[in-house]
C-alpha cells in the first residue's frame, strides 16, 4: 500500500504533528508499506526557516526511507490571524499541485490542526479517486474561540466547513475520546470515526539519570527543578508559571527553580515578563532538537502542563502528557476535561487550576514538601505510557486504513 500524507508539519520539528506522522510512517514502512509526505520546509514555531533548508517552490528528500516532498509556503510567526491564514492557504496550494507529481498512491491522508490541509486533502482524494482519510487533532472553530476571537461569521463559517468535510471522509481519526464525541453531536456517523490517540515511542522515552552537564550548565544542584517543555503559544498562558515561581523565590530563594524549553509567538512577551518581575530561577532554552530533548526532560523533578481555562480546551490531551509519563516525571497539570481524567484515574499527578498563579505555587509547595510522594506518581507514570505505546498506535491505524483500501 503507498500512503499519501499531507502535514504542514514534519520532522525535524518537534511538534506533536510532526513527531507523530514521522513515527507513524516509521511503522508503516517497517511493516511494507511506502509512505510518501507532502509537507513544507521546516520552519515551526518560529516561522523562520531552519538551517539546511531554503525556502524553494519543491525538493525532494529521502527521510530514513520516507519518501518527503517539500514544498514552498508562506512563513509567519504566530502574531496574527490573517497572516496564519495566508501562511495555512499557501500550503493548501502547494501540496494540491504537489500532489499530482505522485504518479501513483493508494490512500492519501491529511491532518490538522491547520484547517486548508484538509481541503487540499479533500480535492486530491477527488480528482484522484482515492479514499481519503482525515486525521482530526483539533477543532478549528472551538480553537478559534479559544484565543479569543468572537462568534462572528468567521467561525460560523468555519463551523459548516468544518461538517461538510467530516462528512466526506471515508474515515476520521480524532486524537482524543471527546472529539469523537464532538463529532457524533454533529451526526456524522461513528461507524467512520476511529479514536487514535497521540502516544510515545518508549524506545526512546524512559527514565534516564540526570544529565550532569546539564545540570551544571545551569546551575540546578540539589534544586527542585519544575518544567516546562513545549509550544510557548497563546493559548498555553505561561505567565501563569512564571507569576508562581516569583512567588515561590519570595518564600523558597533558590530551592525551587523551572526550565521552560521551546518557542512560540510568546516567548518575547514572556522575555518580557521574566525580566519585568525579575525572576531569578527561570531559564529559557531554545527550540531543542527531537534527538536532544531526552536530556533536558531528565534534569527536571516534575512536569508542569497548561493551557488557557476555556471550555474548548478540555477536548484537548497535550502530548506532553505522554513524554511526561514515559519519562516518569510526575505532572502538576493546569487543564480541565478528558486529561484530567486521565492523571487523576491513573494517579499520576495533581491538578491545579488553569491560569491560577496561587493554586499552582500550593501544589509546587506540596510536591516540594512531599517528595516521598513523587516515587509513586513515577511509577504509575511508567506504567501508563505502556498503554500509549507509538507503534501499537500506528499499527491500529494501519489496520484502519487498509479495511479501506
Amino acid at each position: 500500500m503507498h500512503i499519501l500524507f499531507l502535514t504542514d508539519n514534519f520532522i525535524p520539528e518537534v511538534n506533536a504533528p510532526a513527531i507523530r506522522t514521522y513515527e507513524h510512517a516509521k511503522v508503516w514502512i517497517e511493516q511494507g508499506h511506502k509512505v510518501t509526505i507532502i509537507t513544507c520546509f521546516p520552519n515551526y514555531p518560529e516561522g523562520k526557516i531552519y538551517d539546511g533548508y531554503k525556502n524553494k517552490l519543491y525538493e525532494y528528500e529521502d527521510y530514513e526511507g520516507i519518501k518527503v516532498v517539500r514544498v514552498w509556503t508562506y512563513m509567519s510567526r504566530n502574531r496574527g490571524i490573517f497572516l496564519r491564514l495566508l501562511d495555512q492557504l499557501s500550503f493548501m496550494i502547494s501540496s494540491f499541485i504537489a500532489s499530482f507529481f505522485i504518479k501513483s498512491f493508494d490512500i492519501i491522508i491529511s491532518t490538522s490542526p491547520q484547517f486548508f490541509t484538509t481541503i487540499s486533502g479533500y480535492f486530491v482524494s477527488l480528482i484522484r479517486k482515492k479514499p481519503w482519510v482525515f486525521e482530526l487533532r483539533d477543532i478549528w472553530s472551538d480553537s478559534l474561540s479559544a484565543v479569543g476571537y468572537k462568534y462572528n461569521i468567521l467561525i460560523r463559517s468555519v463551523r459548516f466547513l468544518e461538517k461538510f468535510f467530516y462528512k466526506r471522509a471515508r474515515l476520521i481519526v480524532p486524537v482524543t475520546n471527546n472529539f469523537k464525541k464532538i463529532l457524533i453531536n454533529l451526526g456524522i456517523n461513528k461507524k467512520k470515526i476511529k479514536v487514535i490517540t497521540n502516544g510515545i515511542n518508549l524506545s526512546k522515552f524512559s527514565p534516564i539519570p540526570k544529565n550532569k552537564d546539564l545540570i551544571l550548565k545551569y546551575n540546578l544542584e540539589n534544586k527542585f527543578v519544575l518544567g516546562y517543555i513545549g509550544t510557548l503559544g497563546m493559548a498555553h498562558s505561561i505567565e501563569t508559571l512564571l507569576d508562581a515561581i516569583k512567588s515561590l523565590e519570595r518564600d523558597y530563594g533558590n530551592e525551587i527553580s523551572m526550565i521552560i524549553v521551546g518557542e512560540g509567538a510568546n516567548k518575547e512577551f514572556l522575555l518580557s515578563h521574566l525580566e519585568r518581575l525579575k525572576i531569578r530561577n527561570v531559564h529559557f532554552i531554545d527550540r531543542v532538537s527531537h534527538e536532544e530533548i531526552i536530556k533536558y526532560w531528565s534534569i527536571i523533578d516534575t512536569s508542569i502542563i497548561h493551557l488557557k481555562n476555556v471550555e474548548e480546551f478540555h477536548s484537548v490531551i497535550p502530548s506532553k502528557l505522554f513524554e511526561s509519563v514515559a519519562m516518569g516525571k510526575p505532572i502538576l497539570l493546569g487543564l480541565k476535561g478528558e486529561t484530567a481524567e486521565i492523571v487523576l484515574s491513573k494517579d499520576v499527578g495533581v491538578l491545579f487550576e488553569p491560569e491560577d498563579s496561587k493554586d499552582l505555587k500550593e501544589k509546587i509547595v506540596y510536591f516540594f514538601e512531599n517528595k516521598d510522594l513523587l516515587p509513586k506518581y513515577k511509577k504509575n507514570g511508567i506504567k501508563l505510557a505502556v498503554e500509549y505505546d507509538r507503534k501499537n498506535l500506528a499499527l491500529l491505524m494501519l489496520e484502519e486504513l487498509k479495511q479501506i483500501v
